[in-house]
């Protein structure tokens, strides 16, 4: 993946896919840490943890890795404390519910002003809590919590989710509403995870995570030219 282009590598222990069930604090540290501290034995690249665990972030650090990636936006208690401690860049994301629970008929007035809301205010409990802002990503969340319908929206107003002008990070690689749209199974969708990417990075996007590293690196690359090029005239 590194070869491939990834300046990051994610590094998660329970799944938080919808309908998944949690793992105990024991259980998701004999997952993480063997992987982290073999990924940092071969490679320098920044290792994020994606965990909700205070536990986890802080066993996670010390064996390697240098950013919290949390879909609870550092909500569970301890975590704030755990981030603001460990003082290394920390992912806020957007989650209607919890992870079982999630796709049961979510609903919003205004999906895109209120999840913008959701995490300028994380973004203050963070700096209340000790964090520097200058450390905060936030993520909208695509796929938590939200319909079919709410990701497009999200997607094509990424701009108004740019939150104090935090780097901004979009995770649509492989989702179903790429597959609702496009009638392909998980591992067909490929084409289309790279056009959201694309999509995304036009639309403001920092950070891309995604599952086929190479053809969005390509991809992204191309849509960068265009965008440096487009700003120079």
């Amino acid at each position: 993946m590194v070869d491939e282009g990834a300046v990051i590598i994610d590094i998660g222990g329970e799944s938080t896919r919808p309908g998944a069930s949690g793992v105990s604090e024991q259980e998701e540290l004999d997952r993480v840490l063997p992987v982290i501290e073999s990924v940092r034995s071969v490679t320098d690249v920044m290792i994020s943890v994606d965990t909700s665990k205070p536990a986890v972030m802080r066993a996670a650090v010390a064996a390697g890795a240098s950013m919290i990636n949390d879909v609870a936006a550092l909500q569970a208690e301890g975590a704030l404390a755990a981030a603001a401690e460990l003082k290394v860049p920390v992912c806020l994301m957007h989650m209607r519910g919890q992870p079982r629970s999630m796709q049961d008929a979510p609903s919003y007035h205004d999906v895109v002003a209120e999840v913008a809301a959701f995490l300028d205010e994380r973004i203050d409990a963070c700096t209340a809590a000790g964090l520097d802002e200058d450390l905060i990503v936030v993520d909208p969340g695509f796929g938590f919590g939200k319909t079919h319908a709410h990701n497009v929206e999200l997607l094509a107003n990424l701009r108004q989710l740019q939150v104090r002008g935090r780097p901004l990070l979009a995770g649509i690689s492989r989702k179903s509403t790429l597959g609702e749209l496009t009638g392909r199974d998980t591992e067909d969708r490929m084409p289309a995870s790279v056009a959201a990417a694309v999509i995304a990075v036009l639309n403001g996007a920092d950070i891309i995570r995604a599952h086929d590293v190479a053809e969005t690196t390509d991809a992204i690359k191309v849509a960068r030219a265009v965008m440096e090029t487009g700003e120079k005239q």
